[in-house]
């Protein structure tokens, strides 16, 4: 087929920007590839929205199931976001009527990709979503593709350009959590409700499709440990410093004892680390396999230009013929992995703790950590004599994930500490 048919679901920012970049590109792409690109379809939730561009009313479809059931069509963007309703239902009905698919939503893949990518298959279409990862890096096809004969033991990534920035921003401005959060609301880098962004939600969304493709296994169901910057205060940003330290958010996936160990957590990250010094609202991922060993991809991680140019990427190899699955291997070549226990996994601290300034609080903390066999390899205590209060900053040598919470969670029985502790991890 020389003509394509292009349909795109939800005309947000990235829709409208996609858009415009498929029909500045189709002269080059006839001129390349020798396709005719059209769009022929186009679907969204009111039609009279604001937008950078001016829809074509004879191309607008109110119902977006229509779109992907539409006998022009031949290969379907979806771009509205959603882990169900709506964005499933286009997505499954597209590619049950035969039609490629490509998305950036990765709430849909992490949550319903086994079920999306069996349809693909038994339909001999493609579904493509390079863009769920990592906005322009072409992380997902360097595992699929570049790196297809490696054996990936692990994957360690800054997912996440808001709260990468807002990290940054604190270390660099020294101002507040919330003053930084409601200025990359301002500059477009966070939502109204940035919440699955500062959660860890949106980064462990992304890392369960990371494991998949590079253990070549069924995504994971598994609960696991997440963490979210939240809590992180400019006194852990500036502590940190002082340690040569720096606080990131990280997604991280690896085999141990040929288990599965997914996480997402603020990390303390030594300053002459690679990682440590992504900054901004840039992403990286860090993968590590044989006999490949270490590969690095550094780039923009969010943003209507990154994510286009991952969408056109994947319209491109489809165009080439390229039908492929999903996740790399055939569906029935992907098996099940049993999750790693968390509980066993061993780590060194940062604990801050705000106390009352009174003789035998510190014995009581120390008292406490080696109750659950926590030990302490430093001890910086920061008195604030004119409020009778004192910042206790603790980091301990490796112990077990389950001692570490339990410690935690009895510590915020002691009527001496003032607020929860704050709990980082070393990388």
């Amino acid at each position: 087929m020389k003509n394509i048919g292009i349909g795109i679901v939800g005309i947000g920012n990235i829709g409208s920007y996609l858009y415009k970049e498929i029909n500045s590109k189709k002269n080059e792409i006839y001129k390349n590839l020798g396709f005719k690109i059209n769009i022929v379809g186009v679907s969204a939730k009111n039609f009279k929205k604001k937008r950078s561009i001016k829809l074509n009313k004879k191309l607008f479809f109110k119902n977006p199931i229509d779109l992907a059931k539409d006998d022009k069509i031949n290969i379907l963007f979806e771009l509205i976001g959603m882990s169900d309703g709506i964005s499933k239902k286009v997505v499954e009905t597209a590619l049950r009527n035969k039609k490629h698919v490509i998305t950036a939503n990765k709430a849909l893949i992490s949550k319903h990709g086994e079920l999306l990518s069996k349809v693909a298959e038994k339909n001999n279409v493609n579904l493509e979503f390079e863009a769920s990862v990592g906005g322009g890096i072409p992380v997902l096809r360097t595992i699929k593709d570049g790196l297809a004969t490696n054996k990936i033991s692990k994957v360690v990534g800054i997912l996440n350009g808001t709260s990468n920035y807002i990290l940054t921003e604190m270390e660099k401005t020294k101002k507040s959590f919330n003053d930084v959060l409601a200025k990359s609301q301002k500059l477009g880098l966070a939502e109204a409700n940035p919440k699955f962004d500062l959660d860890g939600s949106d980064v462990l969304s992304k890392v369960k499709i990371l494991s998949s493709l590079a253990f070549k296994k069924k995504i994971s169901n598994n609960s696991c440990l997440k963490n979210g910057i939240e809590n992180i205060d400019l006194k852990d940003i500036e502590m940190a410093n002082n340690l040569n330290l720096r606080i990131k958010l990280l997604g991280i996936t690896e085999i141990i004892n040929n288990k599965l160990f997914e996480r997402v957590h603020p990390s303390l990250v030594p300053k002459d680390n690679y990682i440590a010094n992504i900054n901004g609202a840039m992403n990286a991922v860090i993968l590590n396999g044989s006999p490949v060993g270490e590969s690095v991809l550094q780039g923009e991680g969010a943003g209507p230009g990154p994510t286009s140019s991952a969408l056109m990427s994947d319209l491109l190899s489809i165009l080439r013929g390229n039908i492929k699955y999903p996740f790399g291997i055939p569906n029935n070549k992907r098996f099940k992995i049993h999750s790693y226990n968390s509980d066993f996994y061993e780590n060194s601290l940062y604990l801050r703790l705000e106390v009352r300034d009174q003789p035998g609080v510190l014995s009581d903390i120390t008292k406490n950590l080696a109750k659950f066999k926590i030990s302490i390899e430093r001890l910086i205590q920061i008195p604030d004599k004119k409020n009778k209060k004192a910042t206790i900053v603790i980091i301990t040598h490796k112990c077990f994930e389950k001692n570490s919470l339990s410690c935690v969670k009895s510590l915020n029985k002691n009527k001496s500490i003032l607020k929860n502790p704050v709990l980082i991890r070393l990388f």
